[in-house]
């Protein structure tokens, strides 16, 4: 009789055991199923902040793109436009010219009056990367040119490379041109708001974002230190870092360090 009841008794113990142990195995692998989908979150978490910053750099190249094709399509517009407009006066010239036909038969022969034209004279632009720029204004830089690592943009709330100089201004600070030049394009994007280009020469070409009030034009012509616009409010892209004249130097088209050239 008393090994029957340890008989018994051990087998229930056993059982015990087994539950004990199942009980613990399900615990264990719950707590191995909620890291394994835990862990699989945070990848797909950073899958898709990867996929965001991808995509921002992606626009960022987009827009860059569409407005060097935009600025090239309106230099194509200008060209043509000068082209028609010589082909124009050429032909009322040769309209003028000729020579007058007499009014009476007994009228002497008058001389053969050619009309005199004479097409303005363009200034010869010229820049010296020897020389030091002039500044546009005088302010703070609180992002600087970098093309070699990322800068931190507070605004957008990520990294990415930074092609000129922000330089922080009041609203309303005249800004001037930096050095002597023509207008290639005045143009407004969401980004760097009311932009001027101007031609500096010699591959060279300045570029004044944020601006507003700009008193020039396409195929105007500025000089050293000439007000080309005032700072305006900033846009979407700077509303942390707030007002400011963004400003870019180009060589041959690509960006260039400007402080490498301002005094």
């Amino acid at each position: 009789m008393r090994n029957k009841k340890f008989a018994a008794f051990f087998n229930r113990k056993s059982y015990i055991v087994a539950v004990v142990i199942m009980v613990v195995a399900a615990f264990g692998m719950t707590g191995l199923y909620y890291a394994q989908q835990e862990r699989e979150q945070e990848a797909q978490l950073a899958k898709e902040r990867e996929r965001q910053v991808q995509q921002a750099r992606e626009e960022d190249a987009a827009r860059a793109q569409a407005a060097q094709e935009k600025a090239k399509a309106q230099a194509a517009a200008e060209a043509k436009a000068r082209i028609q407009a010589q082909e124009k006066e050429k032909e009322e010239a040769e309209e003028v010219s000729g020579i007058i036909e007499p009014q009476e038969d007994n009228f002497m022969d008058e001389p053969e009056v050619v009309a005199e034209t004479s097409s303005p004279v363009e200034p010869v632009i010229h820049f010296d990367a020897e020389t030091d720029l002039s500044w546009p204004l005088q302010g703070n830089v609180i992002l600087n040119y970098n093309m070699d690592q990322t800068v931190y943009f507070a605004t957008l709330d990520q990294y990415k490379y930074n092609p000129a100089v922000v330089i922080q201004a009041a609203v309303n600070t005249p800004v001037n041109a930096v050095a002597s030049g023509k207008v290639v394009s005045v143009e407004t994007n969401e980004e760097t708001g009311t932009t001027l280009t101007v031609d500096m020469g010699d591959g060279y070409s300045a570029r004044y974002g944020q601006l507003k009030e700009v008193p020039k034009n396409q195929g105007d012509y500025v000089e050293s230190g000439e007000v080309v616009g005032y700072v305006n409010e900033p846009t979407k892209y700077y509303s942390v870092e707030g007002a400011n004249l963004y400003f870019q130097l180009l060589k041959d088209g690509e960006p260039v360090n400007p402080m490498a050239y301002l005094e």
